[in-house]
């Protein structure tokens, strides 16, 4: 009977310690101590963090540091740096130093060791995230509902595989000053030297350095004023440009323009092409839909179609999705595709987590989402918005930041707050009685507002506010910059 038992009963669970090389990590420290070359072939992928032994953190952070400082990185000039009281079995730091230096052979496979402990953290890191998904399930609060736990671990998940690290917490000064050091080296190689990703408008570009990473940029107007027709020129241009290289570690990054994720909750996919088509081709939307077209324009919408196949522009169509479907949704694209710029039409056709009646409270919950995605995918986000009617009842239609509709989450979390104004819609609305004496005073205004549009700058966090002087071309639902007087063909007299 008791064999029958100790054989049912299940015996002691092994121990299983986490994953990890120590002999490696002795050999990637030995030859960079002997050769600080090595420290070159893995810096691109390994940090300090990677490491499994404490003290080996410790060791390849001074080493790193040392070299990147143009010092040289030995036993002797490093172990100053190092507790000298901590003991590694029987030796002292510096004996353990010149153990490690003594005992490196050749830095030929440096970047193997550096890849294995590399991959070793990662896996250590995902049996963390795994056991903590583990224990909130079986310990999960009552109003924490499944999706948001697959909403925090599919985050988790997403900023590891982009970054080698889930963690978070604090980082060095150090690697602030570094990473403001490569936006400005980026900026000063990229087409008109900006530290963000161009419109393709220079007169938005020169005042806001292009869209940045991370910054969530609202863009909003009225109905009719042409918020979602220079979304897609902005998304349209950016596309074009997008020119990508090699880096090395095999992946690809944007050197001029950008992939683009555009969620058109409005409207359908072919309506948005038939726009992006019409704005290209300089034939009207109109026309094409209602098949209106001659041989030659049928041409130019064949080869527009055929170079729009070309360029990295995706869109998502679908209608009233939530905060946490379409961080799921970008995070993918980005992991899949690439991703440089997501846009958003429109915050208010989304819905909150949570369903509420409050309105208010759910926008809010969808702006700080939005400027949350922004800061993990580190790529700028433009949404539009609507304004509310409080613009129609005033004398001036220029609208102000108060005019956002539940403006106040909307403008506490933006970066940037760009509001799209055309004086001529307005203008045509108020054409008085021809033959009056105010008609001639109005046709002269008309006459000076047609064909402009301003995109005022009404917040912008890291530079002025003020406004955007383009040009529309209603018929083509087209923004361009406004040709300049000095750029204008010679008037023959």
């Amino acid at each position: 009977m008791a064999d029958a038992a100790e054989n049912i009963l299940p015996g002691p669970v092994p121990y299983r310690a986490a994953p990890h090389n120590i002999e490696a990590e002795q050999a990637l420290l030995g030859a960079m101590l002997v050769n600080n070359d090595a420290f070159y072939r893995v810096s691109d992928f390994l940090e300090g963090d990677h490491f499994y032994e404490p003290l080996h953190r410790q060791i390849y952070k001074v080493t790193s540091e040392m070299i990147r400082a143009g010092k040289r990185a030995n036993p002797v000039t490093i172990k100053t740096f190092l507790p000298e009281e901590e003991k590694i079995g029987e030796m002292t730091v510096g004996t353990y130093l010149a153990r490690l230096a003594a005992e490196a052979t050749t830095i030929i496979n440096a970047e193997d060791y550096g890849r294995s402990i590399y991959d070793l953290a990662i896996r250590r890191n995902l049996i963390g995230i795994g056991e903590d998904m583990v224990n909130v399930a079986f310990d999960a609060p009552v109003d924490a509902t499944p999706a948001v736990q697959i909403e925090e671990a599919e985050r988790r998940l997403f900023e590891l595989a982009e970054t080698g690290r889930y963690d978070g917490g604090f980082a060095d000064f150090g690697s602030a000053v570094g990473l403001a050091i490569d936006m400005a080296a980026a900026a000063h190689q990229r087409d008109g030297n900006l530290s963000g990703i161009a419109t393709g408008m220079n007169a938005l570009d020169s005042r806001m350095g292009g869209l940045q990473p991370s910054d969530l940029i609202i863009l909003a107007g009225r109905p009719a004023m042409g918020k979602t027709s220079l979304a897609t020129n902005i998304a349209f241009n950016i596309a074009e440009a997008y020119e990508p290289e090699i880096q090395p570690d095999g992946t690809s990054k944007a050197v001029n323009g950008g992939i683009v994720g555009f969620f058109s909750l409005e409207m359908a996919a072919e309506q948005l092409a038939t726009r992006i088509i019409a704005e290209q081709t300089e034939i009207s939307s109109s026309k094409i839909r209602r098949g209106e077209i001659n041989d030659t324009e049928f041409e130019k919408l064949v080869a527009c179609s055929q170079m729009m196949h070309r360029i990295p522009l995706y869109i998502d169509q679908t209608g009233g999705i939530s905060i946490a479907q379409l961080a799921a949704r970008a995070r993918r694209l980005k992991r899949q595709r690439g991703l440089d710029v997501l846009i958003i039409d429109y915050v208010q056709l989304m819905v909150g987590n949570k369903r509420t009646d409050n309105r208010v409270q759910e926008i809010t919950e969808i702006t700080t989402g939005l400027k949350a995605l922004a800061k993990e995918l580190q790529v700028p986000i433009v949404a539009l918005s609507q304004l509310s009617r409080q613009v129609e009842n005033r004398e001036d239609k220029r609208p102000q930041l108060s005019d956002l509709r539940e403006s106040g989450s909307i403008e506490q979390d933006a970066d940037v707050v760009l509001f799209v104004y055309r004086e001529e819609y307005y203008l045509q609305n108020r054409e008085p009685e021809e033959g009056s004496s105010e008609y001639e005073t109005w046709r002269t205004k008309v006459d000076m507002a047609r064909g402009k549009a301003d995109v005022i700058i009404a917040k912008q966090r890291h530079g002025p506010t003020g406004t955007a002087n383009l040009a529309f071309q209603p018929e083509f639902t087209r923004f361009t910059d406004l040709a300049e007087d000095d750029h204008l063909p010679e008037r023959m007299e």
